[in-house]
């Protein structure tokens, strides 16, 4: 998965569409990703009281693009090797590491 932790991001599809946000935690396994203020969905508490918390549920990660940090617009992550031989993540538009 081309999205980690951390990542800053922008919601390309769905009801968030154009909204971003930071990567709070990458699922690869279930090929989604949790992002703050995205996706938030309103919880009752379990223990009895009548609280009411929101809460952001994971987004599948084909809705969602990597902002490019030079640009700062949407774009699609590719990888490239380092002179020493070390695997880094690049920004498809410009050309930046990410």
């Amino acid at each position: 998965m081309k999205i980690k932790q951390g990542d800053t991001i922008e919601v390309i599809a769905g009801n968030d569409k154009g909204r971003r946000g930071e990567v709070i935690k990458a699922l690869p396994q279930e090929h989604k990703v949790v992002v703050d203020g995205i996706h938030m969905v309103r919880k009752h508490t379990e223990d009895g009281s009548d609280d009411v918390i929101e809460k952001p549920m994971p987004i599948d990660v084909s809705n969602v693009m990597l902002v490019d940090p030079e640009s700062d617009t949407p774009t699609r992550v590719g990888y490239t090797q380092t002179d020493d031989g070390n695997k880094v993540r690049i920004a498809k538009d410009s050309g930046a590491r990410v």
